[in-house]
This record gives C-alpha cells, sequence and structure tokens, in this order.
C-alpha cells in the first residue's frame, strides 16, 4: 500500500478526502497546494484509505459506494454523482433564462449583436464582424492576461500544430534560396498558382491516390490560393443560388462563409452520436434529395470531432456526387493526421474519382495543418480543368493570388518521399500526444466516448457535469482564470443568422481541445482542467447547504477586450 500511496501525486489526498459520496458526515479537507508536505499528504492519504475500509464495514448505510474503498475517486465521478446531479438540478433550478444569467452567455452574445449591422464606430456603410471561433477565444484570454510570450499559458484552443522538427522527419524548411528561381520569383504570379507548384501537387497525388487508374491530374486540375480559407472563399463566390448542405458540429470559419455570401441558402443537418459524430453518406444523400441541395461543404477528416470518412463511405461520397449530379466540396486538411491505419495512410476522396476531368468533387488541401507551415498560407484545390478556371478568373478580384516566393519554397517539400517520411514521423508524434491527452481525461473522469481516429482534437462532451460546468462557454471562462485556453463547442455550430438560443444548441455542452501544442503545453492544459475539477469538487462538499455551483463559476468574468494581442487566424 505504501509504494501505491508514494506513487501518487500528492493532490490525490485532497480527492480521498473528499471523495467519499453519500457519507456526509466526513468534513472534507482544504484542497491541497503544490506547496503541500509530501509526508502530510501521504499521512492524509493513509488515514483516509483507513477510513475508507471502515465504511466498507458499514455497508448497511443507505448511501455509501460500493466501490470507494478499492480506487482513488476521479476528479469528475463526484461531479458527475448522484449527489452531483442533485446539486445540478438546483443550480438549474437557480437559473433564469441562459441567454441572459450567464455571465459566459452574456459576453458571448455582446461580441456578435453587431453582426451585419451598422458597427459602433459608426463609420458610413462599415458593417460590425463578429469574432470567429479562434478570434474571440483569444480576445477573451488576452481580457485574462494571457499573451503568446508568457509560458504560464498554455493555448489548447488555437487550431494549429506545433511546427518544429519531430522524431524521425525529413528536416524543417529554415532558409529559402531564391537564385534558381531568377527575377521572375518577385513578380506577379498567375491567380492559379505557378506551374511548377501545380505540376507537383498533381503529382504527388498521382503518386499517393491514383496510381493503376488511366485518368491522372495535371497542373490544369490545380489551383494554388493563399490559404484554405481563400480558397473556400474562391469556391464560395462562385456558387450559385443554390441550396448548401453542411453539417454540425463544423469547422467554425464556414459559419461566417455561409453568412458572407448571400446566394447561398444554407441547409443544416447534424452528426448524431449514434453515429459517433461520423459523416453517415447514405443520410446525407436523403438530405440533399429531400431538400433539392446540389451543393454540400464538409471537412474530412473533420474539425472538431476528430472522425472521418474513408474507404467504402468515402467511395459512396464520391460516387453519390456522380449519379446524383451533386458538388461535394471536401475540406482535407487534415488528410496526413490518421491514426488506425498502417503508418504513412493519407484519407483523400483523390483514390476514388473516375474521370479527373469531369468530377463533382472538389478537394481543398495545403501546408497549413498536414505539413505544418501554417504561416506559409500556401494551399492548394484540386477539381476539374473548368472548375480550376473559374478559381482563377475570381481570383483576380477577391486575393490576387498566392506568394510567388512561399509558391518557391514549397516545391521541396510536395517531394513524394518526402512527404511519407514527414507524414510517418507526424502520425507517430501526434498519435502519442492524443494518448497522452485521452488518458488524462479518463483519470480525471472526462472519459470521451468517440476517440478520435483523425485530426488533432478531441470532442470533449460535459454534459454529464453540474450546471454551469456543463456549459462549454463556462467551462471555458473557467480554464482561462487558470491560464488554459480550449475553444467552446457552439463556435462549431454552424448557425449562419445566429438564430439559436445558445442552450439548444447542440454543441453547448462541448468544448474542442486541440492537441496541436507541444507535450508540456498540453500537460498545463490538462492540469488546469484537473485543477477546476478539483475546486468545483471541493466547493460542493463542504456543506449541506453550500451555495451551488452555479453562484461560484462562471462568474466575476473580466470585461472589454484588452487590444495588446493582435489575434492570429487558425482553426
Amino acid at each position: 500500500m505504501l509504494a501505491r500511496l508514494r506513487s501518487l501525486h500528492s493532490s490525490w489526498a485532497s480527492v480521498l478526502l473528499t471523495g467519499v459520496t453519500g457519507w456526509q458526515s466526513v468534513k472534507p479537507a482544504e484542497p491541497l497546494t503544490s506547496s503541500c508536505n509530501a509526508h502530510s499528504a501521504l499521512v492524509m492519504a493513509e488515514q483516509a484509505l483507513v477510513l475508507f475500509a471502515a465504511l466498507d464495514e458499514m455497508s448497511t448505510h443507505d448511501n455509501a459506494h460500493p466501490d470507494s474503498h478499492q480506487r482513488i475517486p476521479k476528479p469528475a465521478e463526484f461531479l458527475m454523482s448522484e449527489k452531483g446531479r442533485r446539486a445540478s438540478v438546483i443550480a438549474k433550478a437557480d437559473k433564469a433564462d441562459d441567454e441572459t444569467s450567464q455571465e459566459a452567455h452574456r459576453i458571448f452574445r455582446d461580441a456578435h449583436k453587431n453582426s451585419g449591422k451598422p458597427a459602433d464606430h459608426g463609420m458610413p456603410g462599415i458593417l460590425g464582424v463578429p469574432s470567429t471561433g479562434v478570434l474571440y477565444v483569444t480576445e477573451r484570454a488576452t481580457a485574462n492576461g494571457f499573451s503568446p510570450s508568457d509560458k504560464t499559458w498554455c493555448n489548447a484552443g488555437q487550431g494549429a500544430p506545433e511546427t518544429g522538427p519531430l522524431e524521425g522527419d525529413p528536416g524543417r524548411i529554415d532558409q529559402i534560396d531564391l537564385r534558381p528561381f531568377g527575377d521572375e520569383v518577385h513578380e506577379y504570379a498567375p491567380t492559379t498558382g505557378s506551374t511548377a507548384l501545380r505540376e507537383a501537387v498533381a503529382n504527388l497525388y498521382n503518386v499517393q491516390y491514383r496510381q493503376g487508374k488511366s485518368s491522372q491530374f495535371t497542373a490544369a486540375n490545380v489551383a494554388i490560393v493563399p490559404g484554405g480559407r481563400a480558397g473556400l472563399t474562391r469556391l464560395s463566390s462562385i456558387i450559385g443560388d443554390i441550396y448548401c448542405v453542411y453539417s454540425t458540429p463544423e469547422y467554425s470559419a464556414y459559419s461566417d462563409l455561409l453568412s458572407v455570401f448571400k446566394k447561398l441558402i444554407p441547409v443544416a443537418t447534424s452528426l448524431r452520436e449514434e453515429d459517433a459524430y461520423k459523416l453517415n453518406p447514405s443520410k446525407l444523400r436523403e438530405q440533399m434529395r429531400e431538400v433539392g441541395a446540389t451543393v454540400a461543404m464538409l471537412s474530412n477528416p473533420r474539425n472538431p470531432t476528430g472522425q472521418v470518412v474513408d474507404d467504402e463511405d468515402l467511395q459512396e461520397l464520391v460516387s453519390m456526387s456522380e449519379e446524383d449530379d451533386v458538388t461535394l466540396i471536401l475540406d482535407e486538411m487534415y488528410s496526413h493526421y490518421m491514426y488506425t491505419k498502417e503508418e504513412g495512410y493519407s484519407c483523400s476522396a483523390a483514390r476514388y474519382i473516375d474521370d479527373v476531368d469531369s468530377t463533382n468533387i472538389i478537394i481543398v488541401n495545403g501546408l497549413t495543418k498536414s505539413w505544418r507551415y501554417p504561416s506559409w498560407r500556401c494551399c492548394w484545390i484540386v477539381g476539374s480543368k473548368e472548375l480550376i478556371s473559374a478559381l482563377g478568373h475570381c481570383g483576380s478580384y477577391l486575393d490576387g493570388g498566392t506568394s510567388g516566393i512561399i509558391m518557391a519554397a514549397a516545391l521541396p517539400l510536395l517531394e513524394p518521399s518526402r512527404v511519407q517520411q514527414d507524414c510517418i514521423a507526424l502520425q507517430r508524434h501526434f498519435k502519442a500526444k492524443r494518448d497522452y491527452v485521452l488518458k488524462r481525461l479518463h483519470d480525471m473522469g472526462l472519459g470521451v466516448t468517440h476517440p478520435p481516429v483523425a485530426t488533432f482534437y478531441i470532442w470533449l462532451n460535459l454534459k454529464n457535469l453540474p450546471a454551469p460546468l456543463d456549459s462549454g462557454l463556462v467551462f471555458f471562462e473557467e480554464c482561462l482564470k487558470r491560464k488554459a485556453i480550449v475553444v467552446p463547442g457552439v463556435f462549431f455550430d454552424i448557425n449562419p443568422s445566429n438564430r439559436r438560443r445558445l442552450a439548444d444548441s447542440p454543441c453547448h455542452h462541448f468544448v474542442r481541445i486541440s492537441y496541436g501544442p507541444p507535450l508540456k503545453q498540453l500537460e498545463m492544459a490538462l492540469d488546469a482542467m484537473e485543477q477546476l475539477l478539483h475546486d468545483a469538487h471541493y466547493h460542493m462538499t463542504q456543506s449541506e447547504d453550500a451555495p451551488s455551483l452555479h453562484h461560484v463559476f462562471g462568474k466575476e468574468l473580466k470585461q472589454g477586450k484588452i487590444p495588446q494581442v493582435a489575434p492570429t487566424s487558425g482553426s
């Protein structure tokens, strides 16, 4: 027993002393701090285990937990226990309308109330622009003292991978020699991108996905664009007056795209838990037929759920686009982050396209995620020749095209053997981080029902926590107080006209955790989440007449924006 006790982190002694549900005469201890004497913690833990044994003998007690003496309680277990549920009911009874009673919800609504309306600055003709998910999260974090240079903070909200070297990778590009490209590299580049890079992308796709097929991609099937958003913007600008299907939860930037381009009539569908929050091709086909939709915009692998449509299901999607004559826009930015196939495997609809020049499939990918060069803003769209021609035309007035210097620097990154080596190194590294985060969450009692099989995101359901911590917005604000950043799930409820109440959103009870940052930062973020659960646990066990969590958590939130940090983009 002593060996087991010594292996415990000292903070668990607090859990041992406060986690006996149903035994109300046990007075909980104050939560232990990092300065707590380790020997004292050991003694306290030993006493707690003795207490558990005594409680086991009193088996006639109606409320005694049958397993309380057999293992160390997880921090979230009490919050989800019968007593925790009773406290949650009290908290929910205490609150009125979520939209006005929850401070976190009011701040969120205030940040978005001027969307599409004249801005507060009063400049004629200029409308208010809402914050996207990552920008809002960064602004709120900044109001709480966050700075990118402050190493005491962990940003598990930013949708970006770590960009440094990984074990086994082919090396990172840290120098660019422009001399081989001559003066031409300083000229305007074509709006569809340089021929050399377009050919490199086409060759990579043929090697990875088209071997043995008669129909092969050429440069004419590829447009280089200055970032994934620029690519999606170009695509949205050339879509006509049609119904466009999307499914929630989904990449948060889609909401803004669907709001800006008024020709699109967005039609929402929801991913279901029974489908593991994974797109069901048969259901999508049925939904598109019911409303007469012509286009669907989908991320695959999916941000934020970490699920993927592949193999027979992906082949069914491609077949559907041909048989039903509908266009599918597939955002494949996370195609290399695959954890359940052989190493080096990447996912793409390009495998299943019959004729590359007549396909209704449009693929978006780039250096941002799978190559881990987000600041380069260099991505591509793969599709039919007619599509690429149209994208070149609209690029001339929308964004002007991609930097010629960046396109020159990107050429060696598309060499197939290098891509394969880098993909294997990436998968090994990020799978290890995924497994670490999942284990930490499990140890806290926050098990993930549908672990991610792709991307670097975890879609964490807080529904079983007592109110108000079951709200993704409140949980996010409480994490900020502890110097950790996650993204509230409501940002992935693509709700272009903001018609839904927050509490009615299917994403209301979720947060997205990114395991894109380095492992050390992830440890800090998970420590902060664990401390939040300990704090809630302690508050609920102080006494029977303690105020509900609703009166303690989600309160005294920092107000306003502090413009000391310019928000970055990111997913």
